[in-house]
This record gives C-alpha cells, sequence and structure tokens, in this order.
C-alpha cells in the first residue's frame, strides 16, 4: 500500500470522527460552557491517550524527548488542542453556527499556503481550484444554496474563530516534522490542552462536573472526536503531502451535515448531494496531481 493510499485512509477516518464535533458540542452542552466542555475533553483525551502509550510499552521513548522536544510538543498542543477549539467551541456558544462552521473550515486553506512557504510543498492553480471547489461545497451545504443567509454580526468572535483556524492549520504542517512515536506526542499535546483548559475554566468560568445526559458525548468526544483522531491525523500527514490532505478535509462538514440529518432528523435537501459531490471533485483534482510524484515517506504508528 503506498503512502498516498494510507494517508488518505487515515484522514477519511479522521474525518469523518471530526465531522461529529457539532454533534457532540450541541449535545455535550446542556449544561456546560465551552471552557468547562474543553476541558472535560481534553483530560479524557489526555487519560486515555496516555494510557494507550503505557499499554503499548511506547512510554520509553518519552526518555529520549530532550527538554526543547518537549516544550516545541507544548506549543503545538496549544495551537492544536487547546486555542483552536477554544475559539471553535466560543464561537458555537456565540455567534451563528452556519458562520462559525464556514469560518473554521478555512483552516484546510491555510494548510496549504502554510505547507507552501514552511514545507516548500508544491503550489499550483490545480490546487488552488481543488481548494476553491471545495469550500463552494461547503458553503452550498451550510448555506443551503442560500448565500445570503451569512450575516456576520459578531465580528470578533468569527475573527477569534478564523484565528484558531489558522492555529490549526499551523499545528497540521509544524506536526509533520516531528518523527517521534505518535502515541508519546499526543498524549503531550491534550496535557497541554488540560492544563491550560483547566486554567481558562477556573479563569473565565468555573469548575462544572457533566451531568448525566452530557456524559456521553463528552467521553466520546474526549475519546474518539478529539483524542485518537489526532493520531490518525498525524499517520495522514506522515503519509502524504499536506496539500494533498487539505481538500479532502471538506468532507468532514458535510459529514456534520448528514449526522446532523441522522441524530436531529433534519431534512435532507438537494444541494446537500450536490455540495458531497463538488468535495469529492476537490479531493479528485487535486490528487491526480501527485501520480507521478511520490512524497517522502515518514513513519507511522
Amino acid at each position: 500500500m503506498s503512502g498516498k493510499t494510507k494517508g488518505t485512509i487515515y484522514a477519511l477516518i479522521c474525518i469523518a470522527l471530526w465531522g461529529l464535533i457539532p454533534v457532540v458540542a450541541k449535545i455535550g452542552q446542556t449544561t456546560l460552557d465551552n471552557h468547562q466542555f474543553l476541558f472535560w475533553s481534553s483530560l479524557i483525551s489526555f487519560a486515555v491517550l496516555a494510557l494507550t502509550t503505557l499499554m503499548t510499552g511506547n512510554l520509553k521513548y518519552l526518555r529520549s524527548y530532550r527538554f526543547r522536544d518537549l516544550l516545541y510538543f507544548i506549543v503545538l498542543g496549544l495551537l492544536g488542542t487547546y486555542i483552536y477549539y477554544l475559539f471553535l467551541y466560543l464561537g458555537y456558544a456565540k455567534a451563528t453556527g452556519m458562520e462559525v462552521l464556514v469560518v473554521q473550515y478555512t483552516w484546510p486553506i491555510f494548510v496549504v499556503i502554510l505547507s507552501f512557504f514552511i514545507l516548500k510543498e508544491s503550489f499550483s492553480l490545480r490546487t488552488l481550484v481543488s481548494i476553491v471547489i471545495g469550500f463552494l461545497g461547503v458553503m452550498l451545504v451550510l448555506t443551503k444554496g442560500e448565500y445570503k443567509e451569512i450575516h456576520i454580526n459578531n465580528g470578533l468572535v468569527i475573527l477569534l474563530v478564523s484565528a484558531g483556524a489558522f492555529c490549526f492549520a499551523l499545528f497540521s504542517v509544524l506536526s509533520k516534522s516531528v518523527g517521534k512515536e505518535p502515541l508519546g506526542v499526543i498524549s503531550v499535546y491534550f496535557l497541554s490542552a488540560c492544563f491550560a483548559s483547566f486554567l481558562s475554566m477556573l479563569y473565565f468560568s468555573e469548575f462544572a462536573i457533566p451531568s448525566k445526559s452530557e456524559l456521553f458525548p463528552v467521553v466520546l468526544n474526549g475519546i474518539f472526536v478529539n483524542g485518537f483522531s489526532y493520531v490518525l491525523w498525524i499517520a495522514a500527514l506522515r503519509s502524504t503531502e499536506a496539500s494533498f490532505l487539505a481538500p479532502f478535509v471538506f468532507l468532514s462538514p458535510v459529514l456534520s451535515a448528514v449526522y446532523l440529518i441522522l441524530f436531529f432528523n433534519e431534512p435532507f435537501l438537494l444541494v446537500y448531494g450536490i455540495g458531497l459531490m463538488l468535495v469529492i471533485v476537490s479531493g479528485l483534482i487535486n490528487s491526480f496531481r501527485f501520480s507521478k510524484k511520490q512524497p517522502t515517506q515518514y513513519p507511522v504508528p
């Protein structure tokens, strides 16, 4: 199996999990606010990943980490597992969900741009076209074809969500160069997010325990939607080029629409199918560019 194929499989599973974010956020924040929800999700993610690291015997790799490595991993953790979700959940709490989703999924575009400047990956008109088509597919699904429905009423919050999207893109690009064993590294990511979210919860909110109805979505979010999805995403990034994977990420909000239909009985519209087709075309257009060139291979778990 080629690195591109493995990377695509890892990314698609990861994207299917990321599509659950609106669902778990909606069900899991009945009484919890965004700070509390983020803390409990980060705590569960860290606990599960740390336990998995211990049980798989990968804890020994932590001994090889230098102080500089740990500091770098902490910074990456703050970018991709704390700041991104802190601003994202703030957006869902304070702004229109449609606006937040559209802005949230600007991060694949940032990935392509940052990959060009930081990783020196190639950038072509074909890549630009694929990104534009993918984003149009997302817009079509989120607006149901009524683009005038998007009205930015809370500019500061939307700006913060955009900043969070940029941080996650930067996290994705910088994580590609991390050659350490993924489970231990991602455990450090969520440990930093756990501490940071705990402090922000105490400062901006208060300590609270999830209710019975919130427990399942919090645990689901902590273990799969956030926790193991990062292992899959890092594995995908190490298998193929980041700019190749970026357009496929646009499948996530389309899947979110499908999940909302299944869980909340929202009606299925023709524009959902059209949007899905645009997203698939976006991924195919970008993948054709890589048919003659194989990327550098990185170790995967």
